[in-house]
């Protein structure tokens, strides 16, 4: 099984930005919790992330065929991008949606998701272990369906 796990813009931040929201642990932290709990499971991912809309939805293209479930944290992507919504529900390869922290608890422009309507499931507010949530997830709904 070959998951995806993809982040959107600024994540590469982790550690810098916004510690009252997202904490002190950087994003190569959150890789290598989540590689660490893949082979934990036995199966593979690939982690990437990008600050671009366009490079996100090549990557979900390019994971046509070869990966069994994404996993993604949007980021403000979540609240803008009709084009990775599309890009999820023309793939259809099961997607769940990830956040750090909870959007429905901030600002009002991030109550809204596009990319959610696309997704099996949505996780928020749990930091990094909402990833391994999802990874556990994920393979259960691959390994049930």
């Amino acid at each position: 099984m070959h998951i995806l796990v993809l982040n959107g813009p600024n994540l590469n931040l982790l550690g810098l930005r916004e510690p009252e929201h997202y904490g002190t642990q950087t994003y190569a932290d959150l890789v290598n919790l989540l590689e660490a709990e893949a082979e934990k499971c036995g199966i593979t991912i690939e982690c990437k992330q990008s600050n671009h809309e366009g490079t996100l939805v090549d990557l979900i293209q390019e994971a046509y065929g070869k990966a069994d479930g994404i996993i993604i944290n949007p980021a403000a992507y979540t609240h803008t991008s009709v084009a990775l919504l599309d890009a999820v529900k023309a793939v259809q390869i099961p997607t769940i949606e990830v956040h750090l922290t909870d959007p429905d608890t901030r600002e009002d422009f991030r109550h809204v998701s596009y990319i959610r309507k696309g997704c099996i499931q949505t996780i928020c507010g749990k930091g990094f272990q909402g990833y391994i949530e999802a990874m556990h997830a994920m393979i259960a709904y691959i390994n049930n369906r």
